[in-house]
């Protein structure tokens, strides 16, 4: 290289004209267009023609000069037109040098200019050829396709992050705006990252809008959505993300419909217990009956039927209805929604065992002592009809005047205590109840769920349940058994245990397991268990119905192979349905909790933790840290004043001080 010589260098993705200043093997001292001295290696020169310049005219000149070369360079190079010669060179595909092409480019005349040239229109088009600084290949015409297609891409993704950004820092800046063309996608695309965070797809594509935005937290994304009403102010950001629709697809719900209004023929197995005095028991917005009881004298003996929908005579395995309802795992029930396992037609219509409907079922007729000690039982096909539908409230306030009432919740505390004889582990916790009032108001309610009408639901659900697993049990065949081993430790005596003492023993029982073959459930002190009692609103439910029909004959069982598929198939939607309802009633409680900030409550101390005492607001059954009680001495269940000081649902957070 010699002093003066006139030569070109990429940096920053754009080609810079530049004169030799000093030259020393391989390194070269340069000064550029711009009047600015550089250092760099003679291999990164994209160009190195014969034009020299007159390194004594000094700086000032010699950039002035470069800039007049450079911008006939600029100029020349826009009458390249690479296309025409790629579509004339790219069949032959070889390898073309720097002179040849600049002879096909400018065949009149070539000197440095025109190669300099040449080079910077091949670099700024960069389709139809790969190059180097001394020579061309023509790209296959496949290549150019993709090439062009990825530059369509970034081109439209460069455009949604423009117009993105402005429309998302309009609306938060509470500017008027339009929405852009691409208004739809944007929305996808924040939407996406709104709820899946890190492992949204369009996580890169999300950021930069933000960052052109000028809005650096993802929660902008959520204000904005909420501002263009996208998004509700209580949009819950987990159904979203679990993926689970709260609409059927068309085709479930079009055979749903079908089945309720053509379901399939009874048979003539059926008992027909219709002459029974059915009556259901559940809350008061409940419309899908599973279950309900009847109860007659046989001597100084009672006979108590416990009756549960037969959801599986409409639904049969592997249809489309079966396959939605093992992918939902269970109905979901949200203060602010409830999400069915089963379309309407079914869950609030054909199965739901309404007053006055004829009704098929499974029923378990078990024949008790007054003690309720079991004598004998079995499980019928039935036709049923359910006469009274009652609520927990109106069982509690009629019980006393009401010779069955009064004698089925006699049967279930008698029950309850064999099970507490058997070493079963009742653990008493009031249930926080939110709903939501036509406003959108939270309302709470601290429900005793140890109140006669909730015990007697429960123990005879345990006993059908119980009865179930030794029916099949007892037949060899496989079901969804729930087994539990004896707690770590035990803080009291069968059911004598203070709140504080009910709330700690759960920390320390054992997790439930579940196996094809049964096995005890110390925690519920019995020998076998499963579920069978729910099967509209829990597919584990609708499993175990199907055994045992299919051990009254009614249709093929599972052999052990499905059912451990199907127990490992549910895992994850029921812990997703887990997950939903403990994060949106967390967030309601959060909500009510917002309006009684400066408010005091009672609180337990749990233990202490490295960030002060953990505590729990039994008017809630709320666990949160305590603040502000570095200087005190506090020690598990003790009952303390705390003040609710600050709250924030959509952040999860709540902060309670001492006093």
């Amino acid at each position: 290289m010699e002093t003066g010589q006139v030569v070109e260098f990429i940096d920053n993705q754009k080609i810079h004209c530049a004169a030799v200043l000093e030259a020393k093997n391989l390194r070269l001292r340069l000064l550029t267009e711009g009047n600015r001295e550089v250092k760099l290696s003679a291999e990164r020169l994209s160009h190195r023609g014969g034009q020299r310049l007159n390194a004594t005219l000094g700086r000032d000149k010699l950039a002035a000069a470069l800039k007049e070369i450079s911008a006939r360079r600029r100029e020349m190079s826009h009458s390249v037109d690479i296309q025409y010669l790629w579509e004339a060179l790219h069949s032959e595909q070889q390898w073309i040098d720097l002179s040849t092409m600049t002879v096909l480019c400018f065949p009149d005349h070539s000197d440095s200019d025109h190669e300099a040239a040449v080079v910077r229109a091949f670099f700024n088009d960069r389709l139809y050829f790969k190059f180097t600084p001394e020579r061309f290949f023509p790209h296959p015409a496949d290549k150019v396709e993709q090439i062009l297609h990825q530059r369509q891409k970034e081109e439209h993704a460069e455009r949604l992050i423009e117009q993105g950004g402005l429309w998302l820092q309009r609306v938060l800046k509470g500017q008027s705006f339009t929405a852009p063309a691409e208004e739809k996608e944007i929305i996808a695309i924040l939407s996406s990252y709104g709820v899946h965070e890190k492992e949204s797809p369009h996580r890169d594509m999300a950021r930069a809008i933000l960052k052109k935005a000028g809005a650096g937290a993802p929660s902008a994304i959520f204000d904005f959505l909420v501002r263009i009403e996208v998004w509700s102010p209580h949009e819950n950001l987990d159904l979203l993300q679990s993926g689970i629709a709260v609409d059927f697809p068309a085709p479930v719900e079009e055979a749903a419909e079908r089945l309720s209004q053509h379901p399939p023929a009874y048979g003539a197995d059926r008992r027909d217990l219709r002459a029974l005095p059915l009556l259901t028991i559940d809350g008061p917005a409940t419309q899908d009956f599973d279950d309900a009881l009847s109860l007659t004298t046989q001597g100084e003996n009672f006979v108590l039927g416990i009756h549960i929908a037969d959801v599986a005579h409409f639904i049969a395995k592997g249809d489309p209805i079966d396959e939605e309802a093992m992918g939902r795992g269970s109905s979901i029930y949200l203060p602010d929604q409830k999400i069915s396992m089963l379309p309407t037609a079914l869950a609030l219509g054909a199965c739901s065992l309404k007053a006055g409907q004829e009704r098929p079922a499974i029923s378990t007729l078990v024949t008790l002592s007054p003690q309720a000690r079991i004598i004998d039982f079995e499980i019928v096909p039935s036709l049923i009809r359910v006469q009274r539908q009652l609520t927990y409230q109106d069982v509690d306030e009629i019980a006393h005047g009401d010779e069955a009432l009064k004698t089925l919740i006699a049967l279930a505390r008698h029950y309850r205590n064999s099970r507490l004889d058997n070493g079963a582990l009742i653990i008493e916790l009031p249930e926080i109840n939110i709903w939501l009032e036509p406003d959108g108001k939270p309302v709470v309610s601290r429900v005793d769920r140890e109140g006669p009408s909730h015990q007697l639901v429960a123990e005879l659900m345990i006993l059908a349940n119980t009865l179930a697993a030794r029916f099949l049990s007892e037949r060899g065949l496989p079901a969804v058994f729930r087994s539990q081993a004896e707690p770590r430790e035990r803080l009291f005596e069968r059911d004598t245990g203070s709140l504080f003492q009910n709330w700690m023993q759960r920390k320390h029982i054992s997790r439930f397991m579940l196996n094809t073959i049964a096995e005890p459930h110390a925690g519920l002190g019995v020998p076998a268990y499963v579920t069978c009692t729910s099967p509209i609103r829990k597919y584990w439910d609708l499993v175990t119905q199907r055994q045992v029909r299919a051990a009254l004959g009614l249709e093929t069982p599972y052999n052990v192979k499905e059912m451990e598929m199907i127990i490992a198939a549910m895992e994850e939607p029921m812990t997703t349905v887990g997950r939903l309802q403990m994060r949106r009633n967390r967030y309601w409680l959060l909500k009510y909790l917002e309006g009684r900030i400066g408010k005091k409550e009672e609180a337990y101390v749990l233990g202490r933790r490295r960030e002060g005492y953990l505590i729990l607001l039994p008017a809630y059954m709320l666990e949160c840290t305590l603040s502000g009680a570095d200087h005190v001495t506090l020690k598990p269940e003790d009952l303390i004043q705390v003040t609710i000081q600050h709250v924030h649902a959509r952040n999860d957070v709540i902060h309670v001080y001492l006093g």
